[in-house]
């Protein structure tokens, strides 16, 4: 997979070996952010987990929070698979990825650790819901002004999260399957009149 800790290949690693090693810190970086909070976490800590060397993050990522804020935007694109189809299958996905527990675990942590971090938060808005917001927006229909697509799209994530969404981050209740979110988005979509 490339270089790990006391572990070198010989050349340049190819873009799929650079972006399963980025995955793979990723996958790190979730674990120890949602086991241990984002402040407790060190790069040395991420580099051991994730087998490379902490240049290897810094070259990736940046920082610390460029590592959290990657995490954060990979959700995102996880929710973004299903670009150009409708506003049905992009809502779906978009509660799919949100309800998932890595996605309710970092949004705990968000909430948690806020206060301590104001610009992590920020960039947490930004890369999350602000995101989530403008994946709805370019699913509406097309003879929408702009002020009134931005107002109904995070009007249209308020509904997809709300009660439910809660419920999860409180930990009373489970992740919804394809049937149930597909539901819970229909009813979403009803109650604004954007039913396809």
């Amino acid at each position: 997979m490339g270089e790990t800790v006391g572990e070198r290949k010989r050349g340049r690693p190819t873009e799929a070996e650079r972006e399963a090693r980025r995955g793979h810190i990723l996958d790190e970086a979730l674990r120890l952010f949602v086991s241990r909070g984002y402040g407790a976490v060190t790069i040395d800590e991420l580099a051991q987990g994730a087998r490379v060397t902490k240049r290897t993050i810094y070259t990736y990522f940046g920082d610390k929070a460029g590592v959290f804020t990657a995490v954060i935007e990979r959700f995102r694109a996880q929710a973004g698979e299903v670009s150009g189809a409708g506003l049905q299958e992009t809502a779906t996905r978009i509660v799919e990825v949100l309800f998932s527990d890595s996605a309710v675990g970092m949004h705990r942590l968000m909430i948690a650790e806020a206060l301590q971090f104001p610009e992590l938060a920020a960039g947490f808005y930004e890369s999350g819901p602000r995101g989530y917001v403008d994946l709805l927006a370019a699913g509406l229909p097309g003879e929408l002004g702009e002020p009134e697509r931005a107002a109904l799209a995070e009007a249209l994530f308020g509904l997809l999260l709300g009660e439910p969404h809660r419920r999860r981050l409180l930990g009373l209740s489970e992740a919804p399957n394809e049937a149930a979110a597909r539901a819970h988005v229909t009813s979403a979509l009803a109650l604004l009149r954007l039913g396809e």
